[in-house]
C-alpha cells in the first residue's frame, strides 16, 4: 500500500513539473508569433508571462531570453520606467542563481547589462551609456568567450557610430570584420556591412552610409577572388593529403615504430593540458569565491557607510540645536561674535543637511521622480523671480522660454535651477543673468543657464560635480551644492554640465528627458 502511494505521488510531482515546463515553452511560443505579427502590446504581456515561468523553475537561460525581449518592447513604446524595473529584476534574479548555481553567468549578465546599454543609446544619455559599454568589456573579459567578445565589437562601434563618434566605431569595426576575414567567415562580414548601413541610415547619417556603401562594393568584388582562392587552396591541399596517405603506405615497420612513439608522446602532452586545465579551473573557482566575498563586503560596507552618515547626522542635531539656543542667550551681551558663530552653525546644520541627501540620492540613483506637465514658460519666469532679490541692482536678469507644456518633475527641477541662479546671482557684479529653454527633439530639452561672472577655471571644471574636492571653511559654502544637482538631475533621466566653450562668464546646461 506504502508502495503505491509513493508511486502516485512520483508520478503527480512528475506530471506537474512536465505540465510547468510545457505552460513556459507555449508561452514563450505565443510571444514570438505575436511579435511576428506585430501585434507588440499583446507579446511584450506573454514575453513577460514566459519570463515568471521559467524564473520559477529556475532555467536562467530561457528567461533571462524571454526578459530581455520584453523589456525591448517596454522602451519600444517609451514605457522606460518599466523597462528599467524589469532589468533590475533580472539582474536580482540572476544574481540569485548565480548562488544557487556557484558560477557567474557571463552570458545572461551581458544580455541585461546590453539591454540597459540600448535604452541609454535611445534616451541620448552618453554617461550612463558609456558606464553599461564599460561593463559589457569587463563582462566580456572576464568570461573569456569568444562570443562575446565578438559581440562587444559589434556593440562597440554602434555605440560609437550612434553617439557621432565615427573614428572609434570604424576603428572597432575594422576590428570586427578583419577577425572575420581572418577565419573566412564571409557571410558575417556581409551582415557586419549591411548592419553598419542600417545604422547610418537609423541616425541619417548620409557620410557614414556613403562611405560604407563604397567599401562593401569593394568588399563583395574581392570576396569572390578570395572564395577562388580557398577553392583552389582545398584543391592544393587534398592533393597533398593524397601524395602524404601514398608515402605513408610506402613506409615499414620503422613508420609504426614511430607512430607508437608520437602516441605516447601525445598521451603525455593529454595528460599535461589535462593537470594545466584542472589547476586553472581550481584557480578560477577560487577567484570567483573570493570576487563574491568581496561584492558581499562592498555592499556591506556601503550600507554601513550610509547608516554611520545618517547616524552622525542625526547625532549632531542636537548639539547644534544646544549651540543656537546659547548663541541666543549671549546675543544680546556680544552680538558680533554670537553672529559669527550662529553663522557657523547655521553652516553646520546644512552640511549636515546635505551629507545626507548626498548618501540617500547616490544610494537611490535607479529610482527616478514621478512626472506631471506643467507650462514652462511660466514656470521659468517664476523661478527667476524666486532669485531677483540676490541678483545685484547693476546686473540684469531675462527668461527665455516659451509657453509650452513639457511633463517632468517640477519640484525637483526647481531646486536645480534656483541653486544655479543663486550662485550666478552670488558670483555677478555686471552684465546678465539668462534663463533659457531650448527643444531638443521629441522627448528631450535643456534649461541653459548663463552669466557674466568671473566663470570657472578650466582646471576646475573637471571637479566641480564632485563632492568632498577641497578643503575649505564651511561658512563660505561646503561645495555639495552642485554634486547633489548632478545627482538629481541623473535620477531624472537626464545631465547637468558646464559649457567648456563659453567664456564670457559660465554657463551650465540641463539636458532631461521628458
Amino acid at each position: 500500500m506504502k508502495i503505491r502511494y509513493y508511486i502516485l505521488m512520483v508520478a503527480v510531482c512528475f506530471c506537474t513539473v512536465l505540465q510547468a515546463q510545457n505552460r513556459a515553452d507555449e508561452l514563450m511560443k505565443q510571444a514570438q508569433s505575436s511579435l511576428e505579427t506585430k501585434e507588440y502590446t499583446k507579446a511584450r504581456y506573454l514575453f513577460i508571462q514566459a519570463y515568471r515561468a521559467f524564473a520559477e523553475k529556475g532555467e536562467y537561460v530561457q528567461a533571462t531570453e524571454c526578459g530581455t525581449k520584453a523589456s525591448s518592447l517596454y522602451y519600444r513604446e517609451n514605457y522606460y520606467k518599466e523597462a528599467f524595473e524589469l532589468c533590475r529584476q533580472m539582474t536580482q534574479y540572476l544574481l540569485n542563481e548565480e548562488q544557487k548555481a556557484q558560477k557567474i553567468l557571463y552570458d545572461q549578465r551581458f544580455s541585461v547589462t546590453k539591454e540597459r546599454l540600448q535604452m541609454y543609446i535611445q534616451l541620448k544619455n552618453l554617461a550612463q551609456a558609456q558606464v553599461q559599454l564599460d561593463e559589457l568589456d569587463n563582462l566580456a573579459k572576464q568570461a573569456g568567450n569568444d562570443k562575446l567578445s565578438e559581440e562587444l565589437l559589434y556593440t562597440q562601434a554602434n555605440f560609437y557610430y550612434t553617439f557621432g563618434q565615427n573614428e572609434k566605431g570604424d576603428s572597432y569595426f575594422q576590428k570586427l570584420t578583419t577577425q572575420y576575414k581572418e577565419n573566412k567567415e564571409y557571410d558575417k562580414v556581409n551582415e557586419c556591412y549591411k548592419n553598419l548601413i542600417a545604422i547610418a541610415r537609423k541616425a541619417n547619417n548620409a557620410p557614414l552610409m556613403e562611405r560604407t556603401y563604397e567599401k562593401y562594393i569593394v568588399w563583395t568584388d574581392s570576396v569572390k577572388a578570395l572564395t577562388a582562392e580557398d577553392k583552389l587552396g582545398a584543391l592544393q591541399q587534398k592533393y597533398d593529403s593524397s601524395l602524404q596517405t601514398i608515402q605513408e603506405k610506402d613506409k615499414t615497420l620503422a613508420g609504426k615504430q614511430y607512430m607508437i612513439i608520437g602516441l605516447f608522446t601525445f598521451a603525455i602532452v593529454v595528460i599535461i593540458a589535462l593537470v594545466l586545465v584542472i589547476l586553472i579551473l581550481l584557480r578560477f573557482i577560487i577567484r570567483n569565491r573570493k570576487l563574491k566575498k568581496i561584492i558581499k563586503t562592498t555592499n556591506e560596507h556601503n550600507e554601513q557607510q550610509t547608516k554611520f552618515i545618517q547616524n552622525i547626522s542625526a547625532q549632531m542635531e542636537p548639539t547644534l540645536e544646544n549651540l543656537s539656543r546659547s548663541v541666543e542667550e549671549v546675543k544680546p551681551f556680544a552680538p558680533e561674535p554670537a553672529k559669527s558663530i550662529e553663522k557657523r552653525i547655521d553652516a553646520l546644520k546644512l552640511f549636515s543637511k546635505n551629507i545626507q541627501e548626498l548618501s540617500t540620492l547616490e544610494t537611490s540613483l535607479l529610482e527616478t521622480y514621478e512626472k506631471q506637465p506643467f507650462n514652462v514658460g511660466k514656470f521659468c519666469n517664476e523661478v527667476m523671480d524666486k532669485v531677483k532679490d540676490e541678483v545685484k541692482p547693476e546686473v540684469e536678469t531675462a527668461v527665455d522660454a516659451p509657453q509650452l507644456e513639457i511633463k517632468t518633475n517640477a519640484e525637483q527641477l526647481e531646486r536645480i535651477l534656483v541653486h544655479l541662479l543663486k550662485n550666478a546671482a552670488l558670483y555677478t557684479s555686471s552684465g546678465k543673468i539668462r534663463l533659457e529653454f531650448k527643444k531638443k527633439g521629441a522627448h528631450l530639452c535643456q534649461f541653459i543657464i548663463s552669466d557674466n561672472g568671473p566663470g570657472i577655471p578650466d582646471e576646475q571644471k573637471d571637479n566641480i560635480f564632485k563632492p568632498f574636492r577641497e578643503i575649505k571653511d564651511l561658512a563660505e559654502g561646503d561645495g555639495l551644492g552642485l554634486p547633489i544637482c548632478s545627482l538629481i538631475a541623473s535620477k531624472m533621466n537626464g545631465n547637468l554640465t558646464v559649457d567648456a566653450e563659453y567664456n564670457k562668464g559660465c554657463r551650465f546646461i540641463l539636458a532631461l528627458q521628458v
